[in-house]
């Protein structure tokens, strides 16, 4: 581990601050610059967008609250801006920063891969379940097939999604899978099933609201060979509202295909199909999405890019 010493802060700034930048802790020193500075998250937000620099306001409080850390090159560019917009010393939140993070060499070679942090809210959180329960399966499974079933019910909470999985292993030997579920409202999933595999380690985040489940095949894979696995989280009773669901795909994928299904005492007025190529994009509404006689919508994608891909609805 490589342990880096911030510059001293600038003469007047208050004790507290001057401690936080002292501490080692990027998400203390950030947390406490922000204060000094009496500014919201908005301000923030909008003070970056004016610079051509667009971090979501998620990933502004993950950053704060220590949930994730930025380490892609435009989110070390917006640091270096936050510096100047919280008036603080040149590189001195650069450096509570460390080395980044190590990544599988799998991940590298997959053509068009993404990072955690370039598709998801909470890349920290994950990162931490995954090292956890020791994902070294990542990169290794070609996604072949996705088939998901979103159940809304009669309230509008989340109930259940069930999700199909067809592989082809890259290379011999690998025998898992590590399943992700976050919820942002932090809630998190009291159902698990799975079938045509074992379920291993399960580590959870409740701060965050993320599960990761490891998913152990009956036997390793040869290179080439096919594997389909399916499982489920859920809730038994009072789940989150809900008004969207998103696949993060990592990975190139040949076919996914998601379902919405609403109870018909609970039906939205408007349904679209939703993308987002990185989470320092705005999501955009592909397009509308006609809500069937069977009360369900549904996208079918072939040749999945990497990125954010799913179906968000309005019920007023």
């Amino acid at each position: 581990m490589v342990t880096r010493t911030p510059p001293a802060p600038r003469p007047g700034r208050p004790d507290a601050h001057a401690h936080a930048l002292q501490s080692g802790s990027f998400a203390d020193a950030l947390r406490a610059a922000i204060r000094a500075r009496g500014l919201s998250l908005d301000r923030l937000h909008a003070r970056l967008a004016e610079r051509g620099l667009h971090v979501s306001l998620a990933s502004l409080s993950n950053w704060q609250r220590g949930r994730c850390r930025p380490e892609r090159a435009q989110s070390l560019h917006a640091v270096r801006a936050l510096e100047q917009i919280l008036d603080l010393p040149p590189d001195s939140l650069v450096a509570l920063l460390g080395p980044p993070r190590p990544r599988g060499r799998w991940v590298r070679t997959v053509p068009g891969a993404l990072s955690y942090d370039d598709v998801s809210p909470v890349p920290e959180s994950v990162g931490r379940l995954l090292g956890q329960i020791e994902n070294t399966a990542d990169g290794q499974l070609e996604w072949l097939s996705c088939h998901e079933r979103f159940q809304a019910g009669p309230d509008r909470a989340e109930r259940s999604i069930h999700t199909r999985l067809v592989f082809r292993a890259r290379t011999d030997g690998v025998d898992r899978h590590v399943a992700v579920h976050h919820n942002e409202l932090g809630r998190l999933p009291d159902l698990h099933h799975s079938s045509y595999c074992r379920t291993g380690r399960m580590r959870t985040d409740p701060d965050a609201g993320v599960t990761a489940v490891e998913l152990l095949f009956e036997r390793p894979l040869r290179r080439g060979e096919t594997h389909v696995v399916e499982y489920e989280f859920g809730y038994e009773a009072g789940g989150p509202q809900a008004t969207y669901y998103h696949r993060w795909f990592r990975f190139p994928a040949h076919e996914y295909v998601l379902q919405v299904q609403f109870d018909p005492a609970a039906l939205p007025t408007r349904c679209y199909r939703a993308w987002q190529p990185n989470t320092t994009a705005p999501a955009t509404d592909v397009e509308e999405l006609r809500l069937t006689g069977w009360d369900q919508v549904h996208l079918a994608e072939v040749e999945v890019r990497p990125g954010v891909h799913g179906i968000r609805w309005e019920w007023d």
